[in-house]
């Protein structure tokens, strides 16, 4: 059984005493240090979460740009593969329009010589039937 004597209060008086005097220079600056710490950690967090949005913010910019860009090169690119493309067709044309007029003009040339060439030999042909008749019918003709 418990005896409620004078040790008791005495005790009681003790733990009230130690539980004031802990409670000043213990319990109450480590709640202080506590939540100081907290409210540290609690900036920090709004702060990391500023920085992380404004990280974002950047890299959502970043990506648009970066897609227009490649737009611009895509629509550059289209561009002047036109560009050649209209080149190429235009150095084709001009390639078959000399070659066409070479072809002519060999053509010509060659229908040229080929006439020269028939009428020499209409003349040599002529000159050696004569030459021919003179001496199969033996008198000049």
């Amino acid at each position: 059984m418990i005896n409620l004597d004078l040790t008791f209060v005495i005790q009681l008086i003790n733990f009230l005493v130690l539980m004031l005097v802990l409670n000043i220079f213990l319990y109450k600056p480590l709640r202080k240090v506590l939540s100081e710490r907290e409210k540290e950690i609690s900036g920090a967090r709004q702060r990391a979460a500023g920085v992380d949005s404004d990280v974002q913010e950047k890299v959502a910019l970043y990506e648009a740009r970066l897609r227009e860009v490649k737009l611009q090169a895509h629509e550059r690119r289209g561009a002047m593969l036109k560009e050649a493309q209209a080149e190429e067709a235009a150095t084709l044309e001009k390639a078959r329009k000399e070659a066409s007029d070479t072809i002519g003009a060999i053509k010509g040339k060659v229908a040229q010589e080929a006439a020269d060439a028939k009428n020499l030999l209409r003349e040599q042909a002529r000159s050696l039937s004569l030459e021919i008749c003179e001496k199969v019918l033996g008198r000049s003709l």
